[in-house]
């Protein structure tokens, strides 16, 4: 059974000994579905589905006027289409170019455009436009979506199958065929692009903007940002959800991630005679089936933050139908599954710094990691009361411990407020000036020694 703990803007979870948590950041949103942001940019940009662009400053408020609006004359939007991805050119800051995915209206094509930014930085120039790529799309779904630049500067598109249902059209083991691969082009040799020189297809058999083939729809995949490896989360059909990692510095040798043939390690549909063994096919670093409720895959990103220790060396990601987080920690294929409230998560982000975000049901919340040696409390002998709290806290202490002080601090470890105790017997600290949401308060004994626990401010 699942179990829930909701407390104002804090939702949290425990996954082993570690405890994951979501802390609101911001809202108002309508149906969001990534996150990105400029090379050293400490905002955030918000795209909506229906073809909105927002900016998400890092005090947690938007910017009453969007950053670019694509109407319903340009954007396609409902089911798995609409605007989709957003992807700044690694020279932003010089050339303010920016790039996006999108389901474009009347025929429902995959469209990738360049646009530039206006002389105002939080407004972009809306007849900028310059499409660069048109794929049409058989159908409705598995349109794919995100768009990145990876470390060899070039931009990846994740390329869905085309849609309906098995791939009845074999289009993703067809060289000729850009949908169910990952495409690769490079922005900044011709226009409207050009085409690695690395890229395996080229001078060959095959179309040359495909760096790989074989998949079904890689709704999210991410780049460390610190080594340049790609994450790649592959929606199944009905029976696997798939993550793969490939290594940087990334081959330029055609890579085939097997999709119709293989649904991650199982056999799906060999009948078109084409199929390669699996052994000559990237194997997925893990899956998991569809039991419990669990039915598509939303990638997320390698962590490379330092405000959470205990986050390091793991990739999250999440399962659409269930809202429940997972991580792999280091080489491991093991998944450990954390709890997540209802609702979906459509989306992960991180900012300049590494730090992550989730997108749950429209809002946007930080990942945040609320251990932080909890235990520490208790086994001092010491409390704290009432806990969530309003106004004042009154703390407890079962043992000898000689306190000294108290400190509360932010999230982000900012000390919040100080209040000497140590002639007090029962101390109390009043909290009425605090604004709602999730807190560290650290006791301090008279000889040096700290004592953590969480405080939640209603």
């Amino acid at each position: 059974m699942k179990k829930l703990l909701l407390f104002i803007s804090f939702i949290a979870f425990s996954a082993n000994s570690q405890t994951v948590s979501l802390q609101s950041f911001a809202t108002g949103f309508s149906s969001p579905v990534e996150i990105a942001h400029p090379v050293g940019d400490a905002r955030l940009f918000v795209v909506q589905q229906g073809g909105i662009i927002k900016i998400l400053n890092p005090s947690g408020v938007v910017n009453a006027t969007p950053f670019l609006t694509l109407t319903s004359a340009t954007v396609l939007s409902g089911g798995e289409r609409g605007l989709l991805g957003l992807a700044f050119h690694p020279n932003y800051a010089t050339n303010g170019f920016f790039y996006v995915n999108y389901t474009r209206a009347g025929d429902g094509a995959t469209v990738i455009a360049r646009y530039s930014v206006s002389a105002n930085p939080d407004i972009a120039d809306a007849t900028s436009a310059m499409v660069l790529l048109t794929i049409a799309q058989p159908a409705i779904n598995h349109n794919g979506g995100t768009i990145k630049f990876g470390p060899d500067g070039f931009l990846y598109i994740g390329m869905g199958d085309g849609g309906f249902g098995g791939d009845p059209d074999n289009r993703a083991q067809n060289i000729n065929d850009n949908l169910g691969k990952m495409l690769r082009i490079d922005v900044d040799s011709a226009s409207p692009y050009g085409i690695p020189s690395t890229n395996p297809y080229v001078g060959v058999a095959g179309n040359d903007e495909i760096w790989a083939i074989g998949l079904r729809n890689p709704w999210k995949f991410s780049f460390n940002r610190l080594n340049g490896d790609l994450w790649i989360a592959d929606v199944g059909q009905s029976a696997a959800e798939e993550i793969n990692k490939i290594a940087s510095p990334l081959p330029n040798t055609a890579l085939n991630f097997g999709w119709r043939c293989f649904e991650g390690s199982l056999t799906y549909d060999t009948s078109a005679g084409d199929c390669p063994g699996f052994a000559s096919t990237v194997a997925p670093v893990t899956q998991y089936g569809h039991g419990s409720g669990r039915c598509s895959i939303t990638g997320g990103y390698f962590y490379t933050g330092t405000m959470y220790p205990n986050f390091a060396n793991k990739y999250f990601f999440a399962d659409y139908c269930t809202a429940e987080i997972g991580y792999l920690s280091g080489t491991s294929s093991t998944i450990t599954w954390a709890l997540n409230p209802a609702g979906s998560i459509t989306t992960f982000g991180e900012d300049m710094n590494g730090e992550l975000y989730a997108i749950v049901s429209g809002t946007i919340y930080k990942t945040i990691d609320s251990s932080l040696g909890m235990n520490d409390f208790n086994k001092a002998g010491l409390s704290f009361y009432p806990n969530p709290a309003k106004t004042e806290i009154f703390i407890k202490n079962e043992t000898e411990t000689a306190v000294s002080n108290v400190k509360i601090f932010d999230l982000a470890g900012k000390l919040i407020l100080t209040k000497s105790v140590a002639n007090e017997a029962t101390p109390s600290i009043v909290i009425g000036a605090l604004s709602s949401g999730l807190y560290l308060i650290s006791i301090e004994d008279l000889t040096g020694n700290q004592y953590k626990s969480k405080l939640i401010v209603e």
